[in-house]
């Protein structure tokens, strides 16, 4: 038998980053994303979502990869979301993501984080803590 533990911090955001996820929209797409995951053999050890983007803490499976996991859950929620008529309009997520490793030592850090979303946020915007993630982790971008 393999044992596998590697853990990785995802970060993506609602198309253009507009603030759709709202009230009882969080809690029931938090709630289908978990199940949708359990079907799939996703393991998703912490995760939250603010009007604009969600974090996840995510355990890749040996047969997993993150551009898989991703696919799996952006696909079928944004899907989901568009069934149930919620929306006004078409809900989509934006097309990239952040990913990156996170070492045993920090794991319970970004625990807390992700967990805290809501509070962090009400001093810094996405647009400022995806700018320091790219800065912490020397992603480059596209205008760079």
């Amino acid at each position: 038998m393999s044992y596998i533990k590697i853990m990785v911090h995802l970060i993506w955001s609602t198309k253009n980053r507009e603030a759709v996820i709202r009230n009882e929209l969080k809690d029931a797409l938090l709630d289908h994303i978990k199940e949708n995951s359990i079907q799939k053999g996703i393991f998703i050890d912490t995760f939250n979502c603010v009007a604009d983007h969600i974090h996840m803490l995510v355990s890749l499976g040996s047969e997993q990869t993150v551009s898989k996991i991703v696919q799996l859950i952006k696909g079928e929620s944004s899907h989901w979301l568009n069934e149930q008529h919620i929306l006004k309009g078409r809900f989509e997520w934006q097309d990239d993501y952040f990913a990156t490793s996170v070492s045993e030592s920090m794991i319970d850090k970004v625990r807390e984080y992700i967990s805290n979303q809501e509070e962090h946020h009400r001093i810094k915007s996405f647009a400022e803590e995806y700018d320091e993630f790219m800065n912490k982790y020397g992603f480059k971008t596209i205008a760079e």
